[in-house]
This record gives structure tokens, sequence and C-alpha cells, in this order.
């Protein structure tokens, strides 16, 4: 997604497995024809025409067509939805600031599908279309409007879908539900201490980092920089670690011949039974299932310009 458009609208038809892939924004993804196995955090799912994908930011997500999936994807940024939610719930939230807490509170799943029905997601597709047309030419700025407007028509049909947790309704009652890790940045620049860890785990992902030094590096406590971290991209840094060791284990099994243990080995796990479990509390399902994908037909095809994820 361009840094400069917090909202743009791709339509893709793949024919080839899509390996976990994790994006810095929230996803919506309206199956428009087609059919295929979906994998992430919740396991395996069928998805087919009528039903819609809402993926978190930082969320690893793959998918197996059965012949082929026909998908518009919206890519949505964090901080221009926090800035809808704020306005949705004014009533309650005292500021912007709070919209991220609350965020946290009633939406504790990762990764959703949310089953609409063929007649209904039927309606989106004529707004779908036209946001994809505006995305392409770049429109976003000068037709910023009429771009609010289709995707507050798309939403309006999807969000009685969204599964939420039960949740205070006015800020003096507490919560029912403890909140998950924040999977959405707040309404502040992004520090510049969680993008150097972020760099630093990139750039070496088999090493065995510890949180220690990687606050050392940045002058902050493991306190702060676990505060820092979370807010810029939803995850502590070493789940973010794990999620980095997953993409490259992925892509591993997929484009060589190595074992399951030595992939592992190779981003940093030691023993096949920690790589293993890593793999699939991050993907949904197991690293052999996922081997076996491509073993049963086509090799797996990464190309940002073709994933449902």
């Amino acid at each position: 997604m361009a840094f400069y458009d917090p909202l743009i609208a791709r339509t893709r038809t793949i024919h080839h497995p899509i390996g976990p892939l994790a994006y810095d924004c929230v996803k919506l993804i309206v199956v428009r024809s087609g059919s295929a196995i979906l994998f992430s955090e919740f396991g395996e799912q069928p998805v087919k025409s009528g039903d819609v994908i809402l993926l978190g930011a930082n969320v690893l997500c793959g998918s197996e067509p059965e012949g082929h999936i026909t998908i518009t994807t919206l890519y949505a940024d964090t901080d221009f939805l926090l800035d809808q939610l704020f306005w949705q719930y004014a009533d309650v939230l005292r500021d912007r600031f709070d919209a991220q807490g609350f965020a946290d509170t009633i939406y504790t799943e990762p990764a959703q599908v949310l089953h609409l029905g063929e007649d209904r997601s039927g309606l989106l597709l004529p707004w779908l279309d036209e946001l994809v047309a505006l995305s392409v030419d770049g429109a976003y700025r000068d037709r910023f409007h009429r771009m609010q407007a289709l995707w507050h028509a798309v939403i309006d049909q999807v969000a009685p879908f969204i599964r939420i947790s039960p949740c205070r309704t006015s800020p003096n009652q507490r919560a029912r539900v403890r909140p998950t890790l924040p999977r959405y940045r707040r309404f502040a620049p992004l520090r510049a201490e969680a993008r150097q860890v972020r760099d630093v785990l990139r750039s070496d992902i088999a090493r065995c980092w510890e949180l220690p030094e990687l606050s050392r590096m940045v002058h902050l406590s493991t306190k702060q920089l676990g505060r820092v971290f979370v807010d810029a991209y939803g995850k502590t840094p070493l789940t973010y670690l794990t999620m980095l060791r997953v993409e490259e284990m992925a892509r591993l099994l997929r484009e060589t011949d190595l074992t399951i243990a030595q992939a592992g080995r190779r981003v940093g796990w030691r023993s096949r039974n920690r790589a293993s479990a890593a793999f699939r509390e991050c993907v949904g399902i197991t690293p052999s299932r996922y081997r076996a994908m491509r073993s049963a037909g086509s090799s797996m095809h990464t190309n940002e310009t073709s994933v449902l994820t």
C-alpha cells in the first residue's frame, strides 16, 4: 500500500497457492468467484463466493485456491480506520488516543471469515469496481470524497457481520474481557527506536535476539521498548521476530528441498518441534501440510500484486 494512500483496492484472479504473508495494514478481502482454503491463526477454513475475509495488520495468512479464486482486496491504513472508530464512538471516547485501547478491547480476533452470502456480497461489487478504478488511477486525493463514500457503503454492509467482544459502554465501566496485544498504531509518529529494532530483526532473523540486548541498542528499558514496539507494529519485538522467521521458513519449504528441521534451523530455531509449533501457531497449519500443497500441484507464488492475503 502506498504511503500516501490510506485506502486502495485491487482485484485479482489467483490460480496458485499463496504462501503466508503479513501486511502492515488492515485488509478486507471480498471473494467474487471461485473458492480456496484459507490458512491463518484460525487454522484452515474454506472460503467461497459470498465470503469476506478481515485481516488485522501484521497477521500472517495464506491460501490454496481450488481451481481459481477471484477477489477484491481493500488495503486500509490502520490510523485511517482508528480515526473512523473514534468518530463512530465519539460519545464514549474522550479523544483519539482512547480509540487505541477501545479497538484492542472489542476486536480481539486478528483474522475473521465473514459469511455475507452471494446476494449481500453482490451489492458490494459495483462499489468495489469503482474503488479499484479510482485506486489504479491514483485518484485518492482528487476523488477523496467519492472514495470515502464508496468505502462507507462497503463497510456499512460488512460491519454487522464482524465479530466483536463485549465491551464497556461508558468510560467508567470496566471492560469485561482481557484485550489482546494492540494490532493498530496510535495517532502519533512512528518512534525511531521501533523502526531501528524492526530493521535489526529483519537484518538477521536467525540470531538469538534477547530483549535486553535490543533495549540497550536503542537506549530504552525493556518495558519501554516493549510498549513502543507494540504501539508501532502490534506485536512485541520477539513475537514480530517469530513472524519474520515463519515467513522465511515458508519460503524455504516451497523453494528448496530442505527438511522441516533444516529450514527451522536456517531461520533460528534449534529444534524441529519448536519450529513446527511456531509455524502452526502463526499460520494455522503444520509445515508438513504446507509443504504438501507444493507437492500436490503448482508451486507457490508470492508476487505482491496477486496475493489473496
